[in-house]
């Protein structure tokens, strides 16, 4: 009798719930992070939102995997990923600061078209009066990391393509202050921040434009000897240890400086290339502890930037996307838009 091959390809490889479930003829089924909401204006805050397709030719592709430091994931080819545009209601003529951001999922779910990430969107820029570009990097496990890496700095470059008025979207050329370039990211979208950051502080990469700041949110870092909440509740640890080796299967070490940038070898953050940094901690997050310490390992290397950190009292990780109106999330989208709109660090304005 042959074999089932209905059955065969239903059965599973290995699940990493609420997440997803992989099955042995490599399906992939995403549990969680699947819905998507349309672009649209939004009736609160009056945002107007717009979806893009960005090429990343197989030239960017190579300068992208060189930008991550490595090689690139695959052959080099060229391939298309998508981005959501935002732009708050204008009321006046004034250019407004750039924000570029990757949202988290743990490098395998999510999208920048969740109702979830929709919405944070829609909250910060009408908060802050930034234009934003949310970037839907290729996911894992169909495309490891550095996949995730090689999109974002792509996607950094096609944005910067507008900074002399002449990219192919117009509200880009028309509203975006180039002079006030900000990163931000939540969980993994924090660790796609900081690595981005690293690569535009290498001036051999050529990103001819300069970014001002980034905010990390509840970033995700890591490491093999456990600190902070990692010693006090081993259980939380063990939930957070299959990431790496999952999603980076070329470099599974969890001192790997792309997911410990504090770690013993590692390029010093001096290089970070960014005058200011906010990084958000939560108090009950198990991640919380790498937060702090990228921030103090940020005040004593050498960089010549402001680093800022805030904590969020009794909260968890992620705790606002799923309570924008909760007052907690409203000071931290308050802490955020403040952070976009200081004034530009005089080392950086002259």
């Amino acid at each position: 009798m042959e074999p089932d091959s209905n059955s065969s390809k239903s059965e599973v490889a290995y699940e990493r719930l609420p997440m997803m479930r992989v099955y042995k003829d490599g399906r992939v089924e995403r549990l969680f992070g699947i819905d998507v909401v349309p672009p649209s204006t939004d009736p609160v805050t009056g945002v107007s939102s717009k979806d893009v397709a960005i090429t990343v030719t197989t030239a960017a592709a190579a300068a992208a995997a060189a930008a991550a430091g490595a090689t690139a994931s695959s052959e080099p080819s060229s391939h298309v990923i998508s981005a959501r545009l935002f732009l708050p209601k204008l009321v006046s003529s004034r250019k407004l600061p750039l924000l570029i951001y990757f949202h988290g999922g743990a490098f395998c779910v999510c999208s920048p078209f969740t109702a979830a990430y929709h919405g944070y969107l829609n909250a910060i820029v009408a908060e802050a009066q930034v234009v934003a570009v949310s970037v839907n990097y290729r996911k894992v496990p169909e495309h490891p990391i550095p996949a995730a890496y090689e999109d974002s700095w792509a996607a950094i470059q096609w944005a910067a393509s507008h900074c002399n008025g002449s990219g192919p979207e117009a509200w880009l050329n028309e509203h975006a202050d180039f002079g006030r370039v900000f990163l931000s990211g939540e969980s993994a979208g924090a660790n796609i921040v900081h690595n981005m950051a690293m690569a535009a502080g290498n001036p051999e990469l050529g990103l001819n434009i300069r970014l001002l700041g980034v905010g990390l949110v509840h970033p995700f870092f890591w490491g093999s000897d456990p600190i902070g909440l990692e010693v006090l509740h081993p259980d939380r640890r063990a939930e957070v240890d299959w990431v790496w080796p999952l999603v980076c299967p070329s470099r599974p070490d969890e001192d790997e400086p792309w997911v410990n940038p504090m770690a013993d070898g590692a390029p010093s953050l001096a290089g970070l290339g960014c005058g200011r940094v906010l990084v958000c901690v939560a108090e009950k997050d198990v991640l919380r502890d790498r937060g702090r310490l990228y921030h103090e390992v940020l005040g004593r290397c050498g960089w010549m930037g402001v680093a800022e950190i805030m904590e969020t009292e009794g909260e968890g990780h992620g705790f606002h996307l799923n309570d924008l109106g909760g007052e907690k999330a409203k000071d931290l989208i308050r802490r955020l838009a403040a952070f976009l709109n200081r004034d530009v660090p005089p080392l950086m304005s002259s």
